[in-house]
């Protein structure tokens, strides 16, 4: 049997980031490899510029999701100023960007996941320098506050981190957590729960067994973070029909 550390997300706003595209910054409809990382990394309290650590890190750890609600999609307009593009001029920081004299404003907006729920699991790889028990522990006193992509989106619930042995994937993903509100009947109608999920793991693709698992290959596998670059991963993902926990 295989050990997982299981826990849960949930908040009022998520933003899983996407390749940006100009001013648009788009939100994945579930958590990303590198929001994770980044949510272990902040727990653990690595710093961003520990990159001996994060690499350790992003080499010990395989992420399976199950997207219990992806919630409402909510799209932020808003303004900001940049100054005029100068081949002779290179600004490194926003202040320097700030300090020209003339600034030009331009639209931009930023997506978030509303009202999300899911479910995440741990596993170790064979060359993983961690422990399940010390990222429990992590989890439960995490060194930095945790925030769900980022730091406008704080968690609205516990984690509730759990250790779960099993050989199913989807039985671990499937572990039930405390109802957010006073039933999972009750939670159900107010996230407005669909009947759908979707699992998302790496790995082996048998990992869950079904006709219907497709893959994918998403931006999300962090190169170099001073940089904001990532490159792709295969990523397998299933969608089903589920029945809603309705026990009081």
């Amino acid at each position: 049997m295989k050990e997982y550390l299981v826990f849960r997300l949930f908040g009022p706003m998520a933003s899983w980031g996407l390749p940006a595209v100009g001013g648009d910054r788009t939100t994945a409809m579930q958590p990303t490899r590198s929001a994770i990382l980044g949510l272990m990394g902040a727990a653990l309290g690595i710093k961003r510029d520990n990159e001996v650590a994060l690499t350790d890190l992003q080499q010990s750890i395989c992420i399976a999701i199950k997207q219990c609600v992806p919630g409402s999609l909510m799209r932020d307009y808003h303004t900001s100023q940049v100054p005029s593009h100068n081949n002779k001029v290179v600004h490194r920081t926003r202040k320097s960007e700030l300090g020209e004299e003339k600034l030009n404003t331009i639209l931009s907006s930023r997506d978030y996941c509303c009202d999300g729920l899911w479910t995440v699991a741990i596993s170790l790889t064979p060359a993983s320098v961690v422990n399940l028990d010390k990222l429990q522990e992590a989890l439960k006193k995490p060194v930095y506050t945790l925030s769900l992509g980022r730091k406008s989106c704080p968690l609205a619930a516990p984690l509730q981190p759990v250790l779960v042995k099993a050989d199913n994937l989807k039985a671990v993903l499937d572990t039930e957590f405390p109802a957010l509100t006073r039933s999972h009947k009750e939670d159900a109608l107010w996230l407005g729960f669909n009947g759908r999920v979707t699992y998302f793991w790496e790995g082996d693709k048998a990992g869950i067994e079904d006709v219907k698992v497709l893959t994918t290959h998403p931006w999300d596998e962090p190169v170099h973070r001073d940089r904001w670059q990532f490159k792709q991963r295969a990523m397998h993902q299933l969608s089903v029909e589920e029945v809603a926990n309705v026990s009081v």
